[in-house]
């Protein structure tokens, strides 16, 4: 299996939609409140809105440039509205109504006439027909006039340059000042009958639908709280994930609150008229409804994954887990998150009836129930080791036993590690209650349970006692179904030792076979990663070679933002190709044909603009003129035969490259640099660089070497203490130190296949001296 990292369609296949299509308009909106939209027919949508201030507002919009989407699914930049129109009949409740002075106005972004920024202010008001609570709206963006007061305010729109629609929606009193209201506001707006016609209402979209690739896909509220589930779960079809989506409910976006004092907390009061749930928030339970009931329909199920991890901002200040000086065990997010206490009743109660309302949602949509325990932990803080075993109900709990720890890194004193000890027991139990919560608000149905593990911080080798307060025995089979893992700063680092040996612990310490195993590859914090997708891709087919059953990609909007596409790149599999030699020696006047592709531009001006579709040449033969005898033409036939036709792959030696030496000559281990050592490392694969520079040359990757003349150097001298994988890798026993040069020289062959499933020969014309055709053309391996 392969991957790439798409920027952009070119050529691949496209379709068209509606412009305006419910599916692709966002929600958006500053803190506290909460919005959310979904799909409810082809042509309309529903936002869920609740609100905490007198001066929220939430913007339902339309972006002119789809930046969210997966490249290859991408619908086309259109800033041209003119001769464009837009109609939609519009109802609402709770939502300030369209005749007020404050009621839902158009912003339309974009530029004037000079090119120069500029906004325009629509009231739909002006343009409505009906009540102002139910009305339809008639836009026609070559006569839009901005301004409050038509034709007195009139501020004509330039409709030829728009970035971005926004659709205003503020609560029933909202006067701009913040004045808290007593109680939660809750309102919603239907739109629907949405229709465009005129110049430009349709765009292409990319309608791509990539085959199956065996991952499955890892998304969180947190991160598409603003997108239609219908959108989302569009991507992940298309990008050819199946079978399960692992759903993380986030920390910031899914609760309730409620008035303390000048502060909101997440709520632990009743639900108001209008909500369904006491511990979450209308717009996120009516939005999960949606996602669970489409995914579902597309036949994948989906996992609810809750983590012990909180929004700081709104978190009861004692249900916070502290270290001994009494600081909150914050994460570094910015804002951060707080970690809730396993020890606080109060804190473990309201887990719970979250989790019993996610489950509750699933249970009444008729799905599968699979509910994730994400990453659940005492604290240690990154910088210093304190391990946040200090709040008050801990005290409370760990009495008599409770000891200092000053720092988790390095040896215990019994003492020590017997309140690590207690301190994990109380962590298994509060999971042990969490999944008795899920399973209660399940009834009869089926309950798959999974507790997700973060090895780095568990199994950190400068703290081995910190294992006792976070990976738990209580965790052991069968205490849940499914043990989750992941090690996502091992594999940025790519330090695959580290993770093979984490994974082994984990395994022998809690009993769960590879069967009841699923594992978690990622994640690219900032966009622009490469080396980091490349190291996500070696942590997939690792965990594909250990026999994972479920492997995922963390997570969705990544994968979209940088055009992540994991791929059959290969035209045969590894057991479509058979490891042998070509039989023939290719003879004088043979072809050998390295081709690139290039698309090429030529613009009004008579310059070209270049654009290299491939990172390598692929190269083509004609082994033909090898064939000089009728032994050898029936040798041929025979091997054709055995690798039927284009079937299978095998090895063949390029007479004119074959050496990491120059071109023909003896390798030695000097030849090519294959990388730096950065003391974590083990892998690094086999290359030839063409041309002057290393940096700017064109790298070859060498999946085929001959095994024997492979030559390893670290900082010039001969290195053995390493083996080669079946791809051409070298793994080193242990890591090279950092800044180490790592090099190698090496004999190589060129993995090719036959052209066509037919081989023409006739046998006259062969006896006459004509030459017979047998093409080859270069088989595209990955490591």
């Amino acid at each position: 299996m392969g991957y790439s990292l798409i920027t952009h369609r070119s050529g691949h296949q496209a379709s068209t939609i509606q412009r305006f299509d419910p599916r692709f308009w966002t929600i958006n909106f500053p803190r506290p409140m909460m919005a959310s939209v979904i799909t409810t027919a082809a042509d309309a949508l529903r936002i869920e809105t609740v609100f905490y201030n007198s001066d929220d507002l939430a913007g339902l919009i339309w972006d002119s440039e789809d930046r969210l989407d997966h490249p290859l699914l991408r619908y086309e930049t259109v800033r041209d509205y003119a001769r464009l129109r837009l109609r939609f009949r519009w109802r609402s409740s709770g939502i300030m109504a369209l005749d007020q002075v404050n009621g839902p106005t158009l912003t339309i972004e974009g530029r004037d006439a000079l090119g120069q920024s500029k906004s325009w202010f629509i009231r739909l008001w002006n343009y409505a027909t009906g009540t102002p609570t139910d009305a339809v709206i008639a836009l026609d963006f070559s006569d839009l006039q901005g301004g409050f007061l038509l034709p007195g305010e009139a501020d004509p729109v330039h409709p030829d340059d728009i970035d971005r629609l926004f659709l205003s929606i503020v609560p029933l009193g909202y006067d701009g000042v913040g004045t808290r209201y007593a109680q939660p506001q809750p309102g919603w707006v239907e739109i629907s009958d949405l229709a465009a016609d005129g110049e430009g209402a349709v765009l292409d979209i990319g309608d791509i639908m990539l085959p199956e690739n065996g991952l499955a896909m890892a998304t969180g509220y947190d991160d598409s709280f603003n997108q239609s589930p219908a959108r989302l779960l569009r991507a992940i079809r298309a990008l050819g994930y199946r079978g399960v989506i692992n759903h993380y409910l986030g920390m910031s976006h899914y609760f309730r609150l409620e008035t303390s004092g000048p502060y909101l907390r997440v709520s632990r009061s009743a639900p108001q008229p209008g909500e369904e749930f006491a511990a979450i928030n209308q717009p996120c339970a009516r939005w999960h409804r949606d996602f669970i009931e489409r995914a579902e329909a597309m036949g994948f199920s989906v996992i609810l994954s809750l983590s012990y991890e909180l929004f700081d901002a709104h978190c009861w200040n004692d249900w916070k887990q502290r270290a001994e000086n009494g600081d909150p065990a914050l994460t570094g997010w910015q804002p951060p998150s707080a970690l809730l206490s396993p020890a606080q009743p109060a804190a473990m109660h309201y887990l719970q009836a979250v989790a019993r309302a996610f489950t509750a949602i699933a249970r009444d949509s008729g799905s599968t129930i699979k509910f994730q325990i994400g990453e659940p932990w005492w604290w240690i803080m990154p910088e210093d080791g304190r391990i946040c075993l200090y709040d008050e109900a801990a005290q409370t709990v760990f009495g008599d036993d409770l000891v200092s720890i000053p720092d988790i890194r390095g040896p215990k004193t019994a003492a020590q590690n017997a309140l690590l000890d207690q301190a994990g027991a109380v962590l298994a139990q509060s999971t042990a209650a969490l999944f008795a919560a899920v399973k209660a608000e399940a009834l009869d149905m089926p309950v798959e349970t999974l507790l997700l593990a973060y090895l780095p911080t568990l199994l950190e080798e400068a703290a081995p006692e910190s294992i006792r307060a976070n990976l738990p025995l209580g965790w052991a089979r069968p205490a849940f179904d499914i043990l989750q893992l992941e090690d996502y700063d091992w594999v940025i680092a790519g330090n695959e030792s580290a993770t093979q040996r984490g994974i082994a612990l984990a395994e022998q310490r809690l009993g769960y076979p590879m069967a009841q195993q699923h594992y978690f590859a990622g994640f690219a914090l900032e966009p622009e990663s490469p080396l980091v997708w490349n190291h996500i891709h070696t942590a997939i087919q690792s965990a594909q070679s250990r026999g994972t059953p479920e492997i995922f990609v963390w997570a969705l909007s990544q994968v979209a933002r940088d055009g992540f596409t994991y791929f059959d790149e290969q035209e045969e599999e590894l057991e479509a190709f058979d490891d042998v030699q070509f039989p023939l020696s290719i003879g004088q006047g043979a072809m050998v044909a390295p081709r690139f592709s290039t698309d090429i531009v030529t613009t009004l001006s008579g310059h070209e603009k270049r654009n290299s579709d491939w990172a390598d040449a692929r190269l083509e033969f004609d082994v033909g003129p090898g064939v000089r005898s009728e032994e050898e033409l029936r040798t041929l036939i025979d091997f054709f035969r055995a690798r039927r036709g284009a079937a299978k792959a095998f090895r063949f030696t390029d007479p004119f490259d074959f050496s990491s030496h120059n071109m023909i000559d003896p390798p030695t281990p000097l030849d090519q640099i294959i990388g730096m050592g950065d003391g974590v490392q083990l892998r690094f694969s086999l290359m030839k660089i063409y041309g002057e520079d290393l940096a700017t040359g064109q790298h070859r990757l060498i999946t085929r070497p001959q095994i024997s003349s492979v030559l390893i150097a670290v900082n010039g001298e001969s290195a053995n203490q390493w083996s080669l994988t079946p791809r051409g890798e070298i793994l080193f026993d242990s890591p090279p130190e950092t800044g180490a040069e790592i090099t190698a020289g090496f004999l190589f062959d060129v993995p090719v296949r036959f052209t066509a499933d037919q081989l023409n020969i006739n046998m006259a014309t062969f006896l006459a001296g004509e030459i017979p055709e047998a093409r080859l053309i270069e088989v595209r391996e990955n490591l």
